[in-house]
Formats: C-alpha cells, sequence, structure tokens
C-alpha cells in the first residue's frame, strides 16, 4: 500500500530535520523503497543520490531503490537518470559510484546514459599507449556491465559489450550477455 503524501512529506521533512551523518536518513530513505511510494517519492530520492554532500549510505539506499522502481514518466525517469548520472562523477565516493552504475540500467534508453554507461565500462585503464592510466574503478566497471545487462538487448548496447569482448576483466562476461541475447561477439543484437 502507498504512503499517503502526508507520510512521505512527514518523512521527508523528517529527514531534512536530522543530521548529516545520521543512519536514520538512511532507514527513512529505505522506508520509501516500497513500489508506490517509490514512484511517489522518486524526485526526492534523486535528489539525495545526487547530492555529494548527503550520508553515502542513504545515497546508496537511494540508488537502489531508483534501479528497483524506476519511474515510468519520462521527465521524472529523466530526471532520475541525471540524478544517477551526477553521483557516478562523484569520484570521492566509490560505494555511491558503483550503486549509481547500476542503477543506471533502468535508465539506460537515454542516450547520455548510454554513452556514460560504455564509457566506464570499456575503461580498463589501459591507455592507447598500452600503459595503465588510473581507469574506471573496477567495481564500477562491473556496475555498469550489470546494468547494460539488465537494460536488455539492443544494438547500440550489443556494439558495447563486443568491443569489450577482448578485455581480460570483463570479456568473458560480456561474451556471455551476447550470447544470452543471442548477439554473438560477431552477430547481431
Amino acid at each position: 500500500m502507498p504512503q499517503p503524501a502526508s507520510d512521505l512529506h512527514r518523512l521527508v521533512e523528517e529527514f531534512r530535520a536530522l543530521p548529516a551523518d545520521d543512519d536514520r536518513r538512511r532507514a527513512i530513505v529505505a522506508e520509501l523503497g516500497t513500489d508506490d511510494t517509490a514512484v511517489q517519492a522518486a524526485p526526492f530520492l534523486a535528489s539525495v543520490v545526487a547530492d555529494p554532500h548527503e550520508y553515502d549510505l542513504a545515497r546508496v539506499e537511494a540508488a537502489t531503490i531508483l534501479r528497483l522502481w524506476p519511474p515510468s514518466d519520462p521527465v521524472t525517469a529523466r530526471t532520475v537518470a541525471r540524478a544517477l548520472l551526477a553521483a557516478l562523477d562523484d569520484l570521492d565516493e566509490d560505494l555511491v559510484r558503483q550503486y549509481a552504475a547500476h542503477a543506471l540500467g533502468s535508465y539506460a534508453d537515454d542516450p547520455a546514459v548510454h554513452k556514460t554507461l560504455a564509457a566506464a565500462v570499456l575503461d580498463s585503464g589501459t591507455g592507447d599507449d598500452g600503459e595503465d592510466d588510473d581507469g574506471e574503478d573496477v567495481l564500477v566497471r562491473h556496475n555498469a556491465l550489470a546494468a547494460l545487462e539488465e537494460a536488455g538487448p539492443s544494438d547500440a548496447r550489443a556494439d558495447v559489450l563486443r568491443a569489450l569482448a577482448e578485455d581480460p576483466e570483463l570479456g568473458r562476461a560480456a561474451t556471455r550477455v551476447l550470447t544470452g541475447w543471442n548477439a554473438g561477439p560477431g552477430g547481431p543484437a
């Protein structure tokens, strides 16, 4: 049963009144994690996940909810996608970035999301010169791959996974996904 609007408002107000590092903030976000409530709370959850000053575990919880219950309204979905992209750009919070990357699978039809997921999963840390650079966090790469798989087959996603097929870290997983999509490393999606 969805939270009545007054309960949602009360929880949001309670959240905002708490100190930034209070674990009750995470618990409040978790309370908003039912399918009906999550849809109503999506703009609030997006603001939590995008805020680099927010409690990291509240951001992780919000990203998880936004992955499990993406809004069907295109305007809200775009807002959520932009918030998750902002969280993925927060280089100081690896755990938040990992959860944001995985949550982006629900929004992968958005060209900006697809481009970001592709860049993350393909960034193995080996530069054009064959030398190691900083590259993407390996767990962010794994979560970006999981997001692409969760998004399902498309020509663009299959192309990314084919490019990933030779990657020493993720190549086998990419090939497994392509095979499951009947889009093997050399075939169409």
